[in-house]
């Protein structure tokens, strides 16, 4: 039998969750809608699903700390695509860097959420199954810096770990993957949320500002991570792969 996507949609806006699984539904996904984490806590005890569609604001454990919670649980590695309102920039921030993969500003419209989902789906689904068994123990050492790319965090000359969150670590992936190539905001979005930018948005500044300073690179002057006028970022060191860490 084919796979049906299952969708489920945590919102405590009641015409939101059932306008929004209508629409998934006519349009081939199966859905379930739920009004809050506990209702969404108990469904997931017992049911699998392909993608979570999470509201931000919602009253008591509201999304971001929902979302903080999937990827630290068992349910890690289902994708999250969260609903935040326009005026929280900062929201959508904190939301890719607690490991969502990607993010749509209300009001929107219910066609786009649709592309939005099956975008996140066809790229997780294009990593193989096994991705972090494959890359089991590898290292990427780059200038003073090596990225455990099991442990997803890196390691300065000393030995020392510095912890990446999620979005974070995803873009500097990104950068290691093609290094020494200038990358426009919209290619960056692309290759680490599976997205296009909108005209407003400034995520991936806010994330590059952020990675830098993990990176101890001078904003001003940065050795790592530099700026390329009206173009976009280029990440200037040489990647090397040192094979398996400890």
């Amino acid at each position: 039998m084919e796979h049906v996507d299952h969708i489920l949609i945590v919102d405590d806006d009641r015409e939101i969750r059932e306008l929004v699984g209508n629409y998934l539904k006519k349009n081939g996904l199966r859905t379930t809608v739920v009004a809050d984490g506990r209702q969404m806590r108990s469904f997931l005890e017992s049911t699998p699903v392909d993608l979570i569609v999470l509201d931000i604001m919602m009253p008591g454990d509201d999304g971001l700390l929902l979302c903080r919670e999937l990827r630290t649980g068992k349910h890690k590695a289902t994708p999250v695509l969260m609903l935040t309102a326009r005026s929280d920039e900062t929201d959508r921030i904190i939301g890719l860097e607690m490991g969502a993969d990607d993010y749509l500003v209300k009001p929107f419209a219910a066609r786009e959420l649709l592309a939005r989902i099956n975008a996140v789906l066809r790229r997780t689904r294009m990593l193989p199954p096994n991705l972090i068994v494959t890359e089991a123990g590898r290292l990427l050492a780059f200038g003073k810096w090596k990225l455990d790319t099991t442990a997803r965090h890196l390691l300065d000359a000393q030995g020392t770990v510095v912890t990446l969150s999620g979005a974070e670590y995803r873009l500097l992936r990104t950068f290691l993957d093609h290094p020494q190539r200038v990358l426009s905001r919209d290619q960056l979005l692309n290759l680490t949320q599976g997205r296009d930018a909108d005209l407003f948005d400034r995520s991936i500044d806010l994330l590059v500002s952020r990675l830098r300073q993990r990176l101890a690179d001078d904003a001003r002057d940065p050795a790592y991570i530099k700026t390329v006028r009206n173009e976009g970022y280029v990440f200037t060191y040489a990647v090397e792969i040192l094979g398996e860490s400890p």
